[in-house]
Protein backbone atom coordinates (compact mmCIF):
# COMPACT_ATOMS: atom_id res chain seq x y z
CA UNK A 1 0.00 0.00 0.00
CA UNK A 2 1.28 3.46 -0.76
CA UNK A 3 1.17 6.10 1.61
CA UNK A 4 0.98 9.95 1.17
CA UNK A 5 1.13 12.37 3.77
CA UNK A 6 -0.85 15.36 3.54
CA UNK A 7 -2.56 16.59 -0.02
CA UNK A 8 0.05 19.19 -1.27
CA UNK A 9 2.29 17.72 -3.82
CA UNK A 10 0.67 14.41 -4.63
CA UNK A 11 1.55 12.87 -7.42
CA UNK A 12 -0.04 12.19 -10.83
CA UNK A 13 0.27 8.50 -10.26
CA UNK A 14 -1.55 8.97 -6.75
CA UNK A 15 -4.38 11.28 -8.19
CA UNK A 16 -7.87 10.21 -9.41
CA UNK A 17 -8.05 7.19 -6.51
CA UNK A 18 -12.04 6.03 -5.17
CA UNK A 19 -11.30 6.62 -1.81
CA UNK A 20 -13.21 6.21 1.68
CA UNK A 21 -12.80 9.36 4.38
CA UNK A 22 -13.05 8.86 8.27
CA UNK A 23 -10.91 8.61 11.34
CA UNK A 24 -10.66 4.49 10.80
CA UNK A 25 -10.09 4.08 14.64
CA UNK A 26 -10.15 0.36 15.32
CA UNK A 27 -10.92 -0.50 11.61
CA UNK A 28 -14.18 -2.16 12.88
CA UNK A 29 -16.91 -3.96 10.80
CA UNK A 30 -18.24 -0.48 9.81
CA UNK A 31 -15.07 1.04 8.39
CA UNK A 32 -14.65 -2.39 6.60
CA UNK A 33 -17.77 -2.17 4.45
CA UNK A 34 -16.39 1.55 3.85
CA UNK A 35 -13.63 -0.34 2.12
CA UNK A 36 -15.57 -3.24 0.64
CA UNK A 37 -17.84 -0.15 -0.91
CA UNK A 38 -14.91 1.97 -2.15
CA UNK A 39 -12.97 -1.15 -3.42
CA UNK A 40 -15.82 -2.06 -5.65
CA UNK A 41 -16.03 1.63 -7.25
CA UNK A 42 -12.56 1.62 -7.91
CA UNK A 43 -13.54 -1.49 -9.64
CA UNK A 44 -15.96 -0.38 -11.41
CA UNK A 45 -14.26 2.84 -12.57
CA UNK A 46 -10.88 0.86 -13.11
CA UNK A 47 -8.96 3.04 -9.99
CA UNK A 48 -7.54 2.87 -7.11
CA UNK A 49 -9.29 2.11 -3.68
CA UNK A 50 -7.92 4.33 -1.41
CA UNK A 51 -9.04 6.01 1.74
CA UNK A 52 -8.22 9.35 3.73
CA UNK A 53 -7.49 9.34 7.17
CA UNK A 54 -7.05 12.32 10.06
CA UNK A 55 -4.08 12.44 12.01
CA UNK A 56 -4.49 12.71 14.84
CA UNK A 57 -8.03 12.21 15.47
CA UNK A 58 -9.67 15.34 15.39
CA UNK A 59 -10.92 15.02 19.00
CA UNK A 60 -7.41 15.33 20.41
CA UNK A 61 -7.06 18.42 18.47
CA UNK A 62 -9.96 20.17 20.06
CA UNK A 63 -9.63 18.31 23.22
CA UNK A 64 -5.81 18.18 24.36
CA UNK A 65 -6.62 17.87 27.63
CA UNK A 66 -9.12 15.12 27.35
CA UNK A 67 -6.95 11.86 26.55
CA UNK A 68 -8.50 9.91 23.75
CA UNK A 69 -8.42 5.75 23.89
CA UNK A 70 -7.18 5.16 20.41
CA UNK A 71 -7.95 2.04 19.52
CA UNK A 72 -5.24 1.93 16.79
CA UNK A 73 -2.31 3.80 16.66
CA UNK A 74 -0.93 5.09 12.78
CA UNK A 75 1.04 2.65 12.41
CA UNK A 76 -1.44 -0.13 13.25
CA UNK A 77 -3.90 1.79 11.37
CA UNK A 78 -2.59 1.39 8.02
CA UNK A 79 -1.58 -2.84 8.38
CA UNK A 80 -5.25 -2.98 8.88
CA UNK A 81 -6.45 -0.74 6.18
CA UNK A 82 -4.01 -2.65 3.63
CA UNK A 83 -5.21 -6.34 5.17
CA UNK A 84 -8.87 -5.18 4.12
CA UNK A 85 -7.43 -4.00 0.69
CA UNK A 86 -6.64 -0.52 0.82
CA UNK A 87 -4.28 0.41 -2.08
CA UNK A 88 -3.37 4.53 -1.20
CA UNK A 89 -3.92 5.75 1.43
CA UNK A 90 -3.90 9.75 2.15
CA UNK A 91 -2.81 10.80 5.54
CA UNK A 92 -3.90 14.58 6.67
CA UNK A 93 -1.94 16.22 9.23
CA UNK A 94 -5.19 17.82 11.67
CA UNK A 95 -4.18 20.75 12.36
CA UNK A 96 -5.43 24.51 12.96
CA UNK A 97 -5.44 24.48 8.81
CA UNK A 98 -7.82 22.09 8.40
CA UNK A 99 -9.56 22.73 11.97
CA UNK A 100 -10.31 26.03 9.79
CA UNK A 101 -11.49 24.92 6.38
CA UNK A 102 -15.39 25.33 5.82
CA UNK A 103 -16.70 22.13 4.25
CA UNK A 104 -16.51 24.02 0.67
CA UNK A 105 -13.08 24.73 0.94
CA UNK A 106 -12.40 21.25 2.12
CA UNK A 107 -13.43 19.45 -0.84
CA UNK A 108 -12.27 22.00 -3.32
CA UNK A 109 -8.59 22.68 -1.80
CA UNK A 110 -8.00 18.85 -0.42
CA UNK A 111 -10.41 16.44 -2.35
CA UNK A 112 -10.34 18.08 -5.65
CA UNK A 113 -7.30 20.44 -6.01
CA UNK A 114 -5.13 18.30 -3.78
CA UNK A 115 -6.26 14.19 -4.37
CA UNK A 116 -7.93 14.42 -7.84
CA UNK A 117 -10.85 12.10 -6.51
CA UNK A 118 -12.78 10.12 -8.94
CA UNK A 119 -15.17 8.56 -6.04
CA UNK A 120 -15.81 9.31 -2.25
CA UNK A 121 -17.40 6.60 0.41
CA UNK A 122 -18.61 8.27 3.74
CA UNK A 123 -20.86 6.98 6.54
CA UNK A 124 -24.07 8.09 7.05
CA UNK A 125 -22.85 9.99 9.81
CA UNK A 126 -20.26 11.61 7.98
CA UNK A 127 -19.69 15.65 9.30
CA UNK A 128 -16.34 17.88 8.02
CA UNK A 129 -15.52 21.13 7.75
CA UNK A 130 -15.12 24.11 10.48
CA UNK A 131 -18.22 23.21 13.07
CA UNK A 132 -18.74 20.25 11.63
CA UNK A 133 -20.86 21.96 9.19
CA UNK A 134 -20.85 19.75 6.65
CA UNK A 135 -22.71 16.53 6.16
CA UNK A 136 -23.43 13.90 3.64
CA UNK A 137 -26.31 15.56 1.59
CA UNK A 138 -23.85 18.65 1.40
CA UNK A 139 -21.33 16.24 -0.39
CA UNK A 140 -23.28 14.25 -2.66
CA UNK A 141 -24.13 18.02 -3.74
CA UNK A 142 -20.15 19.03 -4.00
CA UNK A 143 -19.62 15.40 -5.71
CA UNK A 144 -22.36 16.88 -8.44
CA UNK A 145 -20.35 20.29 -9.26
CA UNK A 146 -17.59 19.27 -9.01
CA UNK A 147 -17.23 15.90 -10.78
CA UNK A 148 -16.88 13.10 -8.40
CA UNK A 149 -18.93 10.84 -7.40
CA UNK A 150 -20.85 9.84 -3.99
CA UNK A 151 -21.31 7.05 -2.01
CA UNK A 152 -23.33 7.00 1.59
CA UNK A 153 -23.23 3.66 3.20
CA UNK A 154 -26.08 3.10 6.21
CA UNK A 155 -25.71 2.21 9.63
CA UNK A 156 -23.56 -1.52 9.98
CA UNK A 157 -24.20 -3.15 13.13
CA UNK A 158 -25.61 -6.02 14.54
CA UNK A 159 -28.17 -7.36 17.19
CA UNK A 160 -29.92 -3.97 17.43
CA UNK A 161 -26.43 -2.09 17.94
CA UNK A 162 -24.15 -0.26 15.17
CA UNK A 163 -20.46 -0.78 15.04
CA UNK A 164 -18.75 1.94 16.13
CA UNK A 165 -15.23 3.30 17.69
CA UNK A 166 -17.34 4.62 20.96
CA UNK A 167 -18.51 0.83 20.90
CA UNK A 168 -15.60 -0.80 20.87
CA UNK A 169 -13.68 0.94 23.34
CA UNK A 170 -16.85 0.62 25.58
CA UNK A 171 -16.80 -3.02 25.27
CA UNK A 172 -12.76 -2.89 26.07
CA UNK A 173 -13.96 -0.73 29.08
CA UNK A 174 -15.74 -3.50 30.57
CA UNK A 175 -13.30 -6.02 29.59
CA UNK A 176 -15.27 -7.72 27.07
CA UNK A 177 -12.35 -8.40 24.70
CA UNK A 178 -14.63 -10.78 23.15
CA UNK A 179 -17.48 -8.54 21.95
CA UNK A 180 -15.16 -6.01 21.13
CA UNK A 181 -13.29 -8.44 18.60
CA UNK A 182 -17.05 -9.02 17.24
CA UNK A 183 -17.53 -5.33 16.54
CA UNK A 184 -13.99 -5.24 14.98
CA UNK A 185 -13.86 -8.39 12.78
CA UNK A 186 -10.45 -9.08 14.50
CA UNK A 187 -8.73 -8.86 17.65
CA UNK A 188 -7.74 -6.01 19.20
CA UNK A 189 -4.01 -5.08 19.65
CA UNK A 190 -1.62 -3.11 21.75
CA UNK A 191 2.25 -3.36 20.59
CA UNK A 192 5.46 -0.96 22.00
CA UNK A 193 8.48 -1.37 23.18
CA UNK A 194 9.64 -4.07 26.20
CA UNK A 195 10.81 -1.41 29.37
CA UNK A 196 12.46 -2.25 32.14
CA UNK A 197 10.42 -2.83 35.54
CA UNK A 198 10.73 -4.17 39.31
CA UNK A 199 11.31 -7.75 38.50
CA UNK A 200 8.96 -8.61 40.64
CA UNK A 201 7.81 -11.25 38.15
CA UNK A 202 11.26 -12.53 37.84
CA UNK A 203 11.57 -13.08 41.81
CA UNK A 204 8.00 -15.15 41.66
CA UNK A 205 8.73 -17.68 39.22
CA UNK A 206 7.05 -15.01 36.35
CA UNK A 207 9.55 -12.76 34.34
CA UNK A 208 7.31 -10.63 32.36
CA UNK A 209 7.69 -8.50 29.71
CA UNK A 210 6.07 -4.74 30.50
CA UNK A 211 5.10 -2.15 27.96
CA UNK A 212 3.25 1.03 28.44
CA UNK A 213 -0.10 1.72 26.72
CA UNK A 214 -1.27 4.45 24.81
CA UNK A 215 -2.39 7.78 26.57
CA UNK A 216 -5.99 7.61 27.41
CA UNK A 217 -6.18 3.73 27.57
CA UNK A 218 -9.13 2.88 28.95
CA UNK A 219 -8.82 -1.65 28.89
CA UNK A 220 -10.54 -2.82 31.99
CA UNK A 221 -7.91 -4.11 34.87
CA UNK A 222 -7.06 -7.62 35.35
CA UNK A 223 -5.60 -10.54 33.83
CA UNK A 224 -6.25 -11.66 30.04
CA UNK A 225 -5.50 -14.93 28.13
CA UNK A 226 -3.09 -13.09 25.10
CA UNK A 227 -1.29 -14.20 22.22
CA UNK A 228 2.07 -12.17 21.90
CA UNK A 229 3.62 -12.03 18.23
CA UNK A 230 7.16 -10.95 18.62
CA UNK A 231 9.80 -11.33 15.47
CA UNK A 232 7.86 -13.39 13.32
CA UNK A 233 6.84 -16.22 16.22
CA UNK A 234 3.94 -16.34 18.48
CA UNK A 235 3.57 -17.17 22.23
CA UNK A 236 1.11 -17.89 23.96
CA UNK A 237 0.96 -15.90 27.65
CA UNK A 238 -1.23 -14.30 29.99
CA UNK A 239 -1.37 -10.69 30.45
CA UNK A 240 -2.06 -8.27 33.55
CA UNK A 241 -2.91 -4.99 33.34
CA UNK A 242 -3.53 -2.93 36.55
CA UNK A 243 -1.83 -0.85 39.45
CA UNK A 244 -0.33 -3.74 41.28
CA UNK A 245 -2.37 -3.55 44.39
CA UNK A 246 0.13 -6.04 46.45
CA UNK A 247 2.98 -3.68 46.28
CA UNK A 248 2.42 -0.35 45.31
CA UNK A 249 -0.93 1.17 43.38
CA UNK A 250 0.89 2.49 41.43
CA UNK A 251 0.11 3.75 37.19
CA UNK A 252 -1.27 1.65 35.57
CA UNK A 253 0.90 -1.23 33.64
CA UNK A 254 0.85 -3.59 31.18
CA UNK A 255 3.25 -7.40 32.24
CA UNK A 256 2.95 -10.06 30.01
CA UNK A 257 4.14 -13.47 30.90
CA UNK A 258 5.01 -15.61 27.63
CA UNK A 259 4.66 -19.52 28.27
CA UNK A 260 7.89 -21.07 27.07
CA UNK A 261 9.82 -18.44 26.35
CA UNK A 262 13.18 -17.71 27.54
CA UNK A 263 15.45 -14.96 26.54
CA UNK A 264 15.67 -10.91 26.90
CA UNK A 265 12.87 -8.92 25.06
CA UNK A 266 14.23 -5.65 26.87
CA UNK A 267 13.93 -2.61 24.23
CA UNK A 268 12.54 -4.92 21.68
CA UNK A 269 8.96 -4.37 20.10
CA UNK A 270 6.38 -7.08 20.77
CA UNK A 271 2.68 -7.35 20.03
CA UNK A 272 -0.14 -8.59 22.23
CA UNK A 273 -3.66 -9.91 21.14
CA UNK A 274 -6.35 -9.74 23.67
CA UNK A 275 -8.49 -13.15 23.98
CA UNK A 276 -10.13 -13.11 26.56
CA UNK A 277 -10.78 -11.61 30.10
CA UNK A 278 -9.86 -14.02 32.89
CA UNK A 279 -10.41 -12.39 35.87
CA UNK A 280 -10.67 -8.43 37.76
CA UNK A 281 -7.21 -6.85 39.63
CA UNK A 282 -7.19 -7.12 43.52
CA UNK A 283 -5.25 -7.35 46.17
CA UNK A 284 -3.34 -10.52 47.96
CA UNK A 285 -2.34 -10.38 51.80
CA UNK A 286 0.98 -12.23 50.86
CA UNK A 287 3.09 -12.99 47.83
CA UNK A 288 2.55 -16.35 48.34
CA UNK A 289 -1.07 -16.39 47.68
CA UNK A 290 -0.36 -13.90 44.73
CA UNK A 291 2.04 -16.77 43.55
CA UNK A 292 -0.81 -19.41 43.95
CA UNK A 293 -3.71 -17.45 41.70
CA UNK A 294 -1.01 -16.74 39.28
CA UNK A 295 -0.33 -20.29 38.49
CA UNK A 296 -4.25 -20.39 38.19
CA UNK A 297 -4.28 -17.43 35.93
CA UNK A 298 -1.34 -18.97 33.86
CA UNK A 299 -2.90 -22.83 33.83
CA UNK A 300 -6.33 -20.80 32.83
CA UNK A 301 -5.20 -19.35 30.13
CA UNK A 302 -3.13 -22.15 28.83
CA UNK A 303 -6.76 -23.89 28.33
CA UNK A 304 -8.61 -20.91 26.98
CA UNK A 305 -5.41 -20.36 24.57
CA UNK A 306 -5.03 -24.07 23.66
CA UNK A 307 -8.85 -24.12 22.64
CA UNK A 308 -8.64 -21.32 20.57
CA UNK A 309 -5.99 -22.87 18.92
CA UNK A 310 -7.75 -25.98 17.90
CA UNK A 311 -11.03 -23.79 16.94
CA UNK A 312 -8.57 -21.68 14.30
CA UNK A 313 -7.10 -25.07 13.18
CA UNK A 314 -10.60 -26.65 12.98
CA UNK A 315 -11.84 -23.46 10.74
CA UNK A 316 -9.08 -23.51 8.53
CA UNK A 317 -9.14 -27.39 7.69
CA UNK A 318 -13.14 -26.71 6.46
Amino acid sequence: MDVFQGYDHVPPGARGASVAIGNFDGVHKGHQALIARVRAEAARLGIRAGAVVFEPHPREFFQPARPLFTLTPLPQKLKLLEIYGVEITFVLPFAHELAQMSSEEFVERVLVAGLGVAHIVIGYDFLFGKGRAGNAQQLVELGKAFGFGVSVVPPIGSGGEVYSSSAVRAELAQGDVEGAAEMLGHRWKVEGIVQGGARRGTGLGYPTANIALGRGAALAHGIYAVHVDFEGQRYQGAAYLGTRPTFDDGSPVLEVFLFDFDGDLYGRRIEVEFVEFLRGDRKFDSLDALKAQMDVDCARASEVLTADAKAAADRGGR
